[in-house]
């Protein structure tokens, strides 16, 4: 089966928006025409690809069974557009990445720093999350990499080799803490404190959990879940909260002297950063880019 990819983008356009009079107003389309286009494509597949209400199309199962490929067909023609229009000196190109916040702290900033050194006109789409949320970005073509500590065992999604990282996730507090004030801090001292942490099925939640479970202690007290970082060092600095998190993360926060590590002995993680893609399709230009960049920096004696 052949498709057409303005039929593909119409099908796109009614999934994202809804309705037919708000999905043909961003194509800047009459109604009536793209109820037509819809239709044509129905015919070709030989099914109905939405249910039709009053308050607006669903899809039917033969639309979601076509909805992840027709999204790949879309992101490919448009890669392809923008490198052809790039080797012409009509675009400029865009590096679509994810990362958790560590990355996000220090590795990927130098390496996008050291590509638009070289290449000034990419530009560049930066979503910061943990795995979960990297893992739907990839699969949904919102992201072409992302860097994080793990992702599902998948066809669909493949870890590049020769590119990594590691950093050591500790107890952090703030400066006034007071388990400052104990002599050879202990992991069960943390008890009866409240904690702040990213939810709950997240790499940092479960590696806490495993933590105080390996030591035969109960869980912590978990009083605030978010997938705010700034959220997360802000009640950790201003509000007594304690939390997990990986060096540099906070490193700003210690550097003006508002938090910091506790010491407690065995009390640190050390995790591994990856790089990811999708196991299927081409790696787009800009995206080769900043994987040429990362690996440099990961070989370098120095990083």
């Amino acid at each position: 089966m052949t498709f057409d990819i303005r039929q593909l983008n119409a099908f796109l356009a009614v999934v994202q928006h809804g309705t037919l009079g708000r999905a043909a107003q961003r194509l800047n389309i009459t109604q009536p025409a793209l109820s037509r286009t819809i239709r044509r494509l129905e015919e070709q597949i030989g099914a109905p690809l939405f249910e039709r209400y009053a308050t607006g199309m669903m899809l039917t199962s033969f639309g979601q069974a076509l909805l992840p490929h027709a999204t790949l067909l879309q992101r490919e023609a448009e890669q392809a557009t923008e490198e052809i229009d790039a080797l012409r000196g009509l675009s400029r190109g865009t590096i679509r990445v994810g990362a958790v916040a560590s990355a996000v702290s220090l590795v990927l900033p130098m390496a996008i720093g050291r590509v638009l050194a070289q290449w000034p006109n990419l530009q560049v789409h930066l979503l910061e999350g943990v795995g979960d949320l990297l893992t739907d970005a990839l699969l949904t073509h919102d992201i072409d990499l992302a860097i994080g500590v793990s992702m599902p065992d998948t066809a669909d999604i493949c870890v590049i080799p020769d590119c990594e990282w590691h950093d050591t996730s500790q107890i952090i507090a703030a400066s006034t803490h007071p388990l400052r004030k104990r002599a050879r801090l202990r992991l069960e001292d943390t008890q009866g404190h409240k904690w702040v942490l990213p939810p709950r099925g997240t790499a940092p939640f479960d590696e806490l959990m495993h933590l105080f479970a390996s030591r035969g202690l109960p869980p912590p007290d978990i009083v605030v879940e978010t997938r705010s970082i700034i959220a997360i060092k802000s009640m950790v600095a201003h509000a007594g909260f304690l939390s997990w998190m990986p060096h540099p993360m906070f490193e700003a926060e210690r550097g003006a002297g508002l938090a910091d590590t506790l010491p407690i002995p065995g009390a640190a993680l050390q995790r591994r950063l990856m790089v990811f893609r999708r196991t299927k399709g081409i790696l787009p230009q800009p995206a080769v880019k900043l994987l040429d960049e990362l690996r440099l920096m990961w070989a370098s004696p120095t990083r």
